[in-house]
Protein backbone atom coordinates (compact mmCIF):
# COMPACT_ATOMS: atom_id res chain seq x y z
CA UNK A 1 0.00 0.00 0.00
CA UNK A 2 1.38 3.70 -0.61
CA UNK A 3 2.63 5.24 2.91
CA UNK A 4 0.05 7.59 4.02
CA UNK A 5 0.62 11.40 4.38
CA UNK A 6 2.94 11.71 7.60
CA UNK A 7 1.04 14.83 8.70
CA UNK A 8 -2.14 13.70 8.30
CA UNK A 9 -1.79 10.28 10.28
CA UNK A 10 0.40 12.18 12.95
CA UNK A 11 -2.81 14.31 13.39
CA UNK A 12 -5.22 11.79 12.94
CA UNK A 13 -3.43 9.67 15.72
CA UNK A 14 -3.34 12.34 17.94
CA UNK A 15 -7.21 12.79 17.90
CA UNK A 16 -8.10 9.44 17.60
CA UNK A 17 -5.34 8.27 20.87
CA UNK A 18 -6.87 11.55 22.82
CA UNK A 19 -10.38 9.88 22.58
CA UNK A 20 -9.25 6.38 23.54
CA UNK A 21 -7.39 7.42 26.37
CA UNK A 22 -10.37 9.62 27.71
CA UNK A 23 -13.37 6.76 26.75
CA UNK A 24 -10.47 4.07 28.30
CA UNK A 25 -7.99 5.06 30.23
CA UNK A 26 -4.43 3.28 30.80
CA UNK A 27 -5.17 1.34 28.03
CA UNK A 28 -8.50 -0.11 28.95
CA UNK A 29 -7.46 -1.61 32.14
CA UNK A 30 -10.73 -0.69 33.97
CA UNK A 31 -12.95 -1.70 30.96
CA UNK A 32 -10.79 -4.88 31.01
CA UNK A 33 -10.21 -4.65 27.22
CA UNK A 34 -7.55 -6.29 25.99
CA UNK A 35 -4.30 -4.38 25.04
CA UNK A 36 -4.27 -5.33 21.75
CA UNK A 37 -7.93 -4.01 20.97
CA UNK A 38 -6.92 -1.09 22.62
CA UNK A 39 -4.73 -0.08 20.05
CA UNK A 40 -6.59 -1.84 16.90
CA UNK A 41 -9.19 0.72 17.49
CA UNK A 42 -7.49 3.86 18.46
CA UNK A 43 -4.85 2.80 14.89
CA UNK A 44 -7.84 2.11 12.93
CA UNK A 45 -9.15 5.81 14.46
CA UNK A 46 -5.94 7.33 13.46
CA UNK A 47 -6.31 6.27 9.48
CA UNK A 48 -10.40 7.24 9.14
CA UNK A 49 -9.56 10.77 10.66
CA UNK A 50 -6.30 11.02 8.75
CA UNK A 51 -8.87 10.35 5.62
CA UNK A 52 -8.11 6.53 5.54
CA UNK A 53 -10.38 3.91 5.27
CA UNK A 54 -8.87 0.35 4.49
CA UNK A 55 -10.89 -2.63 4.12
CA UNK A 56 -10.80 -4.90 6.74
CA UNK A 57 -8.26 -7.26 5.18
CA UNK A 58 -6.10 -4.98 4.62
CA UNK A 59 -6.19 -2.94 7.70
CA UNK A 60 -5.58 -6.00 9.71
CA UNK A 61 -2.16 -6.62 7.93
CA UNK A 62 -1.44 -2.46 8.34
CA UNK A 63 -1.88 -3.05 12.07
CA UNK A 64 -0.29 -6.19 13.05
CA UNK A 65 2.80 -4.67 11.34
CA UNK A 66 2.29 -1.35 13.29
CA UNK A 67 1.32 -3.25 16.93
CA UNK A 68 4.37 -5.57 16.32
CA UNK A 69 7.14 -2.82 15.37
CA UNK A 70 6.04 -0.17 18.59
CA UNK A 71 6.29 -3.62 20.68
CA UNK A 72 9.76 -3.57 20.18
CA UNK A 73 12.70 -1.05 20.20
CA UNK A 74 12.56 -0.22 16.96
CA UNK A 75 10.98 3.22 17.20
CA UNK A 76 12.66 3.83 20.17
CA UNK A 77 16.07 5.15 21.78
CA UNK A 78 17.29 5.71 25.12
CA UNK A 79 19.15 8.77 25.90
CA UNK A 80 22.81 8.57 26.03
CA UNK A 81 22.86 9.57 29.33
CA UNK A 82 20.48 7.56 30.85
CA UNK A 83 22.17 4.23 31.20
CA UNK A 84 24.96 5.72 32.92
CA UNK A 85 22.63 7.66 35.55
CA UNK A 86 20.60 4.83 36.45
CA UNK A 87 23.89 2.64 36.76
CA UNK A 88 25.37 5.73 39.20
CA UNK A 89 21.87 5.67 41.01
CA UNK A 90 21.76 2.31 41.73
CA UNK A 91 25.35 2.08 42.99
CA UNK A 92 25.15 4.86 45.16
CA UNK A 93 22.67 2.46 47.26
CA UNK A 94 18.97 4.22 45.61
CA UNK A 95 16.26 2.26 44.88
CA UNK A 96 15.47 3.56 41.22
CA UNK A 97 11.68 3.34 40.19
CA UNK A 98 9.99 4.60 36.83
CA UNK A 99 6.71 5.84 36.86
CA UNK A 100 5.06 5.70 33.17
CA UNK A 101 2.03 6.28 31.62
CA UNK A 102 2.95 3.11 29.36
CA UNK A 103 0.88 -0.71 28.50
CA UNK A 104 2.56 -3.50 29.65
CA UNK A 105 5.33 -3.98 26.63
CA UNK A 106 7.46 -1.07 28.22
CA UNK A 107 8.18 -2.81 30.58
CA UNK A 108 8.42 -6.48 29.23
CA UNK A 109 9.59 -6.00 25.63
CA UNK A 110 10.59 -2.44 24.79
CA UNK A 111 12.56 -1.27 27.81
CA UNK A 112 14.80 -4.69 28.17
CA UNK A 113 15.63 -3.88 24.41
CA UNK A 114 16.66 -0.57 24.86
CA UNK A 115 19.33 -2.22 27.13
CA UNK A 116 17.61 -0.40 30.27
CA UNK A 117 16.57 -4.06 32.52
CA UNK A 118 14.94 -4.29 35.95
CA UNK A 119 17.50 -5.61 38.43
CA UNK A 120 20.20 -3.90 36.73
CA UNK A 121 19.52 -0.36 35.82
CA UNK A 122 15.74 -0.10 37.75
CA UNK A 123 13.89 -1.62 40.63
CA UNK A 124 10.49 -1.27 39.97
CA UNK A 125 7.79 -0.03 37.77
CA UNK A 126 4.34 1.87 37.73
CA UNK A 127 3.24 1.40 34.74
CA UNK A 128 -0.71 2.80 33.74
CA UNK A 129 -1.85 -0.20 31.97
CA UNK A 130 -0.88 -2.62 34.65
CA UNK A 131 -2.00 -0.56 37.95
CA UNK A 132 -4.90 1.50 36.44
CA UNK A 133 -3.84 4.77 36.98
CA UNK A 134 -1.92 7.26 35.64
CA UNK A 135 -0.60 10.94 35.47
CA UNK A 136 -1.68 13.18 37.05
CA UNK A 137 -3.50 11.55 39.80
CA UNK A 138 -1.11 11.50 42.55
CA UNK A 139 -2.24 8.38 43.32
CA UNK A 140 -0.08 6.83 40.92
CA UNK A 141 2.95 8.21 43.02
CA UNK A 142 1.34 7.19 46.14
CA UNK A 143 1.55 3.25 44.45
CA UNK A 144 5.67 4.16 43.56
CA UNK A 145 5.88 4.96 47.26
CA UNK A 146 4.51 1.73 48.45
CA UNK A 147 6.63 -0.49 45.48
CA UNK A 148 10.02 1.30 46.68
CA UNK A 149 9.62 0.11 50.42
CA UNK A 150 6.61 2.15 51.77
CA UNK A 151 9.44 4.91 51.95
CA UNK A 152 8.27 8.18 53.47
CA UNK A 153 7.50 10.90 50.49
CA UNK A 154 10.08 13.36 51.63
CA UNK A 155 12.90 10.03 51.12
CA UNK A 156 11.45 9.64 47.70
CA UNK A 157 13.12 12.07 44.26
CA UNK A 158 10.65 12.41 41.31
CA UNK A 159 12.78 13.43 37.63
CA UNK A 160 10.49 13.92 35.18
CA UNK A 161 10.01 16.39 32.74
CA UNK A 162 6.56 17.96 32.54
CA UNK A 163 5.09 19.85 35.44
CA UNK A 164 1.61 19.16 35.11
CA UNK A 165 2.55 15.44 34.94
CA UNK A 166 5.14 15.00 37.23
CA UNK A 167 6.26 17.78 39.40
CA UNK A 168 2.81 18.99 40.45
CA UNK A 169 1.22 15.50 41.49
CA UNK A 170 4.69 14.56 43.09
CA UNK A 171 4.73 17.22 45.08
CA UNK A 172 1.05 17.06 46.39
CA UNK A 173 1.84 13.47 47.50
CA UNK A 174 5.20 15.19 49.46
CA UNK A 175 8.02 13.69 46.97
CA UNK A 176 11.15 16.46 46.12
CA UNK A 177 11.02 16.39 42.46
CA UNK A 178 12.94 18.23 39.80
CA UNK A 179 11.81 18.48 35.80
CA UNK A 180 14.50 18.22 32.72
CA UNK A 181 14.26 20.47 29.99
CA UNK A 182 16.00 18.51 27.46
CA UNK A 183 14.74 20.54 24.79
CA UNK A 184 14.85 24.10 25.84
CA UNK A 185 10.95 24.53 26.13
CA UNK A 186 9.48 27.58 26.15
CA UNK A 187 7.83 26.91 29.26
CA UNK A 188 11.46 26.18 31.15
CA UNK A 189 11.73 29.93 32.53
CA UNK A 190 7.81 29.42 34.31
CA UNK A 191 8.59 26.09 35.75
CA UNK A 192 11.58 27.54 37.19
CA UNK A 193 9.78 30.91 38.33
CA UNK A 194 7.23 28.98 40.53
CA UNK A 195 10.01 27.29 42.44
CA UNK A 196 11.45 24.32 40.47
CA UNK A 197 14.70 23.38 39.88
CA UNK A 198 15.37 22.46 36.45
CA UNK A 199 18.35 20.69 34.66
CA UNK A 200 19.04 20.14 31.44
CA UNK A 201 19.88 16.12 31.65
CA UNK A 202 20.86 13.46 33.72
CA UNK A 203 24.75 14.47 33.95
CA UNK A 204 23.30 17.55 35.61
CA UNK A 205 21.05 15.86 37.59
CA UNK A 206 23.82 13.89 38.32
CA UNK A 207 26.06 16.52 39.87
CA UNK A 208 23.33 18.48 41.42
CA UNK A 209 22.21 15.32 43.45
CA UNK A 210 26.20 14.47 44.05
CA UNK A 211 26.64 18.10 45.01
CA UNK A 212 23.35 17.91 47.29
CA UNK A 213 24.69 15.20 49.45
CA UNK A 214 27.93 16.78 49.70
CA UNK A 215 27.19 20.28 51.17
CA UNK A 216 24.08 19.31 52.77
CA UNK A 217 23.78 15.69 54.95
CA UNK A 218 20.08 15.97 54.83
CA UNK A 219 19.99 15.05 51.65
CA UNK A 220 21.67 11.69 51.72
CA UNK A 221 18.09 10.39 53.03
CA UNK A 222 16.85 10.37 49.60
CA UNK A 223 16.04 7.00 49.06
CA UNK A 224 14.46 6.06 46.11
CA UNK A 225 14.95 7.72 42.07
CA UNK A 226 11.26 7.65 40.89
CA UNK A 227 11.99 8.37 37.07
CA UNK A 228 9.55 8.63 34.21
CA UNK A 229 9.91 7.35 30.55
CA UNK A 230 11.74 10.91 29.92
CA UNK A 231 14.77 8.06 29.85
CA UNK A 232 13.48 7.31 26.34
CA UNK A 233 13.48 9.38 23.39
CA UNK A 234 10.32 8.58 21.26
CA UNK A 235 10.59 8.44 17.59
CA UNK A 236 7.47 8.28 16.20
CA UNK A 237 7.07 7.28 12.50
CA UNK A 238 4.22 6.96 10.30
Amino acid sequence: MPCPDYNRVHEGFKVAYTEMARQYPCFGFAAKMPNIEWWRTCVKNSFVKAGYDYDEETFEKIFRRIYSAFGSSAPYSAFPDALPFLRWARVKGLTVGIVSNAEYRYKDVILPALGLNQGSEWDFGVFSGIVGVEKPDPRIYKIALEMAGNIAPEEALHIGDSMRKDYTPARSVGMHALLLDRFKTADAESWRQSGATVLPDLVATQEWLTKNQNEEPKHETVAAQVLNRMSEKLKMGA
